[in-house]
């Protein structure tokens, strides 16, 4: 990192906000493990059992308007710290997402989804949203091997089928990609 910014000598670089950086030959890695070990434990999750995938496969939140409220507080900064753990783990990116729509008003249906994201793709899928039955695209860029950006978000647009929701999508990403690529062309990088 040296030869490429100018930086002071204050040793290698191992942690730069909430984000562990590891540097070797084979390249530089960032994870976010102890920023996941305290925001367990702020929540009182360290010992819950592990589950295979962040949500349900058939997992249908909603309003939930009949449920009982839970603490708005609380609920906000389970979701925003997620938000954060984003950066390094892409794969929870949708249930995050899904579960924040519920921020103005969280029950206990939305609070559990929340706590199975702690225990625990590039997609969409069809009228998922019970509400107005738009779908949600996902969607991850790659750099070579490296992730340099992903999105999970409710589609603009009522898809008719799950073809249309694909195509929806899939123009978002090439969209994406070619605002990345003329970027790097802006920076004198040819892909």
């Amino acid at each position: 990192m040296s030869r490429e910014f100018e930086m002071s000598l204050m040793g290698e670089l191992q942690f730069f906000l909430g984000l562990q950086i590891k540097q070797g030959l084979e390249g530089t890695f960032v994870h976010q493990a102890k920023y996941t070990r305290d925001i367990l434990k702020k929540f009182n999750m360290g010992d819950s059992k592990p589950m295979t995938t962040p949500m349900s496969t058939n997992a249908a939140l909603d309003a939930d308007e009949d449920g009982e409220a839970v603490d708005q507080k609380k609920f906000r900064g389970m979701i925003g710290s997620f938000l954060y753990l984003t950066a390094t783990s892409p794969d929870i990116q949708f249930a995050v997402c899904l579960c924040a729509r519920y921020q103005a008003s969280p029950r206990t249906s939305h609070l559990q989804a929340v706590k199975r994201i702690f225990r625990g793709f590039s997609d969409a899928d069809h009228a998922s949203c019970q509400i107005d039955r738009k779908s949600t695209s996902g969607t991850c860029q790659l750099l070579e091997t490296s992730l340099v950006s992903c999105s999970s978000r409710k589609q603009a647009s009522v898809a008719l089928s799950t073809t249309e929701a694909e195509y929806v999508v899939a123009a978002s990403c090439c969209s994406h990609l070619l605002w990345m690529k003329a970027t790097l062309s802006d920076f004198g990088l040819r892909l």
